[in-house]
């Protein structure tokens, strides 16, 4: 029998704060073990917890950016459960008002978009980081609260998705998003963004959900992926066979390829959730509100549509372009010097970001500035320089930063379209070479191009081609 798919992500996210949700110890990644703590993260009795104020707008950031209702008032809650790596035995996190909830975010989807609905957006504080010895014989393991208290924001979906494809795109939507938001530097390899997938099946048509099974203990979108698929199959034999799926949390082992048991789902009310005493309720006032507001940019894949409806980009160009929220900026204020979209998204696509990769940097130690590139992309629109000429330019402009019309006037690129300078070149080749145009005769179309290299060799390459080669048509017409 086939079944149908449901899947919902939770997505959990480290925030770009430089101390602690609760405390001003560093979040930066990668410090010795245990050497960003103090009595707060590290859970010591007595000790009292200040809410981070650029976290907690951060979140609110993203709920506003996917049209989440947000309370007036909100309070953070106690979440009680044991883990090595959680010293306080508590979590503080959002459970009963959450930051915002009810909103949603768009995918791509065979060509088009879905929308999946976005169940709530809350803050908490991340755990610990167990460390457990390769050593088969090791018999302890060990913890380094570094990441304790680090804020993280989650963002759940409701179960809107129904494969792993949309899973996939999903989980680049998102990533996308909360770089374009400015709220997570999103390094998967350090741990600052996760997926945890929940996967049930049920008949086609039906209007319950089947037995859900989540997915931990993954750390890229290639193994969320696996994850779902193998999970899809464990499933699927489990019901043909006429079992129940157990409802419960699995952990996903990538060198098998496969999921385990971890334990059986907890309900929230094992968690045994109270307003958290320590921390006084946030209001979010107007003020607030507005600005923060102000703040959320319009995400990439709108972005994408307006490139493709307002400047008439292709699909491809638009995606390209508005992946990265400072190269769209960059194509946007370049467009206010030189309005033609698509020459100027041409050089940033087949230049600019070609260049950046190569001297590995990014858009913020770029030399030239938008109306710099706009300028060449208007300058090599035109018949003042040739397409190798302009190459060369863009080159120099990332080396020192100087203005298109500067470095063609040192370097003496500009060509010549006038016929009075280029006849004399083509009549020069023309003698020079009877071979050429005895072939030229004999209805072999490469003897043009062999003259027009002599004409561009004498000229040094400043000839216009098109002028050039017009005039060797009627030269050798003539003969």
């Amino acid at each position: 029998m086939e079944w149908e798919v449901v899947i919902g992500l939770e997505t959990h996210a480290e925030l770009a704060t430089r101390t602690k949700l609760w405390c001003d110890c560093s979040t930066e990644f990668g410090a010795a073990p245990n050497t960003h703590t103090c009595p707060i993260c590290v859970g010591m009795p007595g000790v009292l917890p200040v809410l981070n104020r650029k976290a907690f707008e951060l979140a609110l950031r993203v709920a506003f950016a996917f049209k989440c209702k947000v309370p007036p008032r909100t309070f953070f809650d106690r979440k009680n459960y044991y883990y090595p790596d959680l010293p306080k035995n508590y979590q503080i996190s959002q459970n009963y008002c959450n930051t915002g909830t009810e909103g949603h975010i768009d995918i791509p989807v065979n060509g088009g978009s879905k929308r999946v609905r976005i169940h709530n957006v809350h803050l908490e504080e991340d755990a610990g980081k167990n460390i457990h010895p390769e050593r088969s014989d090791a018999d302890y393991s060990l913890v380094d609260l570094n990441r304790a208290g680090v804020p993280l924001l989650e963002i759940v979906t409701e179960p809107d998705m129904r494969g792993p494809e949309e899973a996939q795109a999903f989980m680049e939507t998102m990533r996308r998003a909360l770089l374009y938001t400015e709220v997570s530097e999103c390094h998967m390899e350090q741990g600052h963004l996760r997926f945890e997938a929940s996967i049930s099946l049920r008949a086609p048509g039906a209007a319950e959900y089947g037995a859900r099974v989540e997915i931990k203990n993954v750390n890229s979108m290639k193994a969320v992926t696996s994850a779902i698929e193998y999970e899809i199959k464990r499933q699927t034999r489990i019901l043909n066979e006429g079992g129940k799926v157990a409802r419960e949390t699995r952990l996903w082992d990538d060198a098998a390829g496969a999921t385990g048991r971890m334990r059986s789902k907890e309900e929230a009310q094992d968690y045994r959730y109270f307003p958290e005493p320590d921390l006084i309720p946030v209001t979010i006032d107007d003020e607030m509100r507005a600005r923060v507001m102000a703040a959320v940019p319009e995400l990439p894949l709108a972005r994408k549509r307006r490139f493709i409806e307002a400047f008439g980009l292709p699909e491809y160009d638009a995606g390209v372009i508005s992946d990265d929220r400072r190269t769209a900026d960059f194509f946007e204020e370049a467009l206010k010097t030189y309005d033609n979209p698509k020459a100027v998204g041409n050089w940033i696509m087949n230049a600019m970001l070609r260049e950046m990769k190569q001297r590995g940097i990014g858009i913020v130690e770029l030399k030239p500035k938008p109306a710099q590139v706009a300028a060449l992309a208007k300058i090599a629109s035109s018949d003042r320089i040739n397409s190798p000429a302009a190459q060369k330019v863009f080159t120099i402009m990332m080396d020192t930063g100087d203005d298109p019309e500067e470095i063609i006037r040192r370097e003496g690129l500009e060509q010549t379209s006038d016929s009075g300078d280029i006849l004399p070149l083509v009549s020069k080749a023309i003698a020079d070479n009877p071979k050429a145009v005895a072939d030229f005769k004999s209805g072999k179309a490469s003897a043009v191009k062999f003259l027009m290299g002599q004409v561009m060799r004498m000229a040094r390459g400043k000839a216009n081609p098109q002028v050039a080669e017009k005039i060797i048509q009627e030269e050798l017409g003539k003969m």
